[in-house]
């Protein structure tokens, strides 16, 4: 039950993107709806972006019990697209974006505003807690809880209460999008950090807190994780065109691995000294691939290390591969049809 109403709380608006999430968006729906700030003090916008599935029934199977829940569209179809939708219809002092792929604590929305309002940070968030729910499914939680599979992005893996450079999903001011602007819609993937740049740039603060508690569902085969971390590493290659100086370290090793491993593989056809440089690589990046399997299944669990090079294997390569990709599409941009 959500807890009484209480003119003095701030209006928060909670907004959901969703394309298809059928197997997701109930337990969604159902945490948002659960939570224990005042539903007379709260909205929860839902903008499908023309789904094919079952997912706006099961969306406007809510609505008609819960009133302050509505149903948007977004003919555009993506995520940036779905946000901005959101945005514009919001009335909120305060605007949370959720992920349908997400089941938020009850307290999630109190949280986040008694952040907001006692650090005075334009954006907030929590630790984005992996929870699978098969066995790739966990060994993909395992690898994204690990420094090695994510480098120093802090929400994956520290439950420290700090300023941070972004943050998984993100409450805001709504003042901050008209400061700053919406999200850029140009970006598939990696709009969120995108925005964060343009935040800080504005001088705004982003506040990881533990209090700040949800949990997210990860892909759960490997063809679906290569493809979104590929799309990651391809929209970073974008991102950091318009923002030049965003490049940090753990973004750059991915593409500078995976360049080195296939070059020395090729040239090593050609050049016996590189067939040693490949042997080296390839050496170095297995040992230390082991070691993060065994480190991580000693956390999670034994039956998983079969799973976890594989997985850590497929993130590396995905992520360096896509930038590489990117990076190729602004050398070589494609033909224009003739006329």
């Amino acid at each position: 039950m959500a807890a009484p109403m209480d003119e003095s709380s701030p209006f928060v608006s909670l907004v959901i993107p969703m394309r298809n999430e059928g197997d997701h968006i109930r337990p969604c729906l159902e945490a948002a709806l659960a939570q224990d700030y005042p539903a007379e003090r709260m909205e929860i916008l839902v903008v499908d972006g023309c789904s094919t599935d079952r997912s706006r029934e099961v969306v406007a199977h809510y609505a008609q019990r819960h009133p302050h829940l509505r149903l948007l569209d977004n003919p555009r179809r993506t995520t940036p697209a779905a946000l901005n939708v959101g945005i514009q219809a919001a009335r909120g002092k305060y605007i949370a974006r959720i992920d349908a792929h997400t089941v938020v604590a009850t307290d999630y929305v109190r949280q986040c505003v008694a952040l907001l309002e006692s650090s005075g940070a334009a954006n907030v968030g929590g630790q984005m807690r992996p929870v699978g729910r098969t066995a790739m499914g966990h060994a993909v939680a395992l690898s994204t809880t690990s420094r090695f599979g994510v480098g120093d992005a802090r929400f994956h893996y520290d439950a420290r209460e700090q300023y941070v450079d972004t943050v998984y999903m993100g409450a805001f001011r709504r003042e901050i999008f008209d400061q700053v602007g919406l999200f850029d819609e140009e970006l598939i993937r990696n709009q969120d950090y995108e925005l964060n740049i343009r935040i800080r740039k504005a001088g705004g603060k982003i506040v990881l807190s533990p209090k700040v508690v949800s949990h997210y569902t990860p892909r759960s085969s490997l063809p679906a994780l290569w493809r979104q971390y590929f799309e990651y590493g391809y929209w970073k290659v974008r991102t950091l065109q318009k923002h030049p100086t965003s490049l940090r370290w753990r973004q750059a090793l991915p593409p500078l691995f995976v360049g080195t491993f296939f070059g020395s593989l090729l040239l090593g056809l050609l050049w016996l000294p590189a067939r040693w440089l490949f042997a080296l690589v390839a050496g170095c990046y297995l040992l230390a691939n082991l070691a993060a399997s065994t480190i991580a299944a000693r956390r999670g669990g034994w039956h998983y290390l079969p799973l976890l090079p594989a997985v850590f294997a497929a993130i590396h390569f995905a992520w360096g591969l896509g930038f590489l990709a990117g990076v190729a599409r602004i050398l070589i941009p494609p033909e224009k049809p003739k006329q």
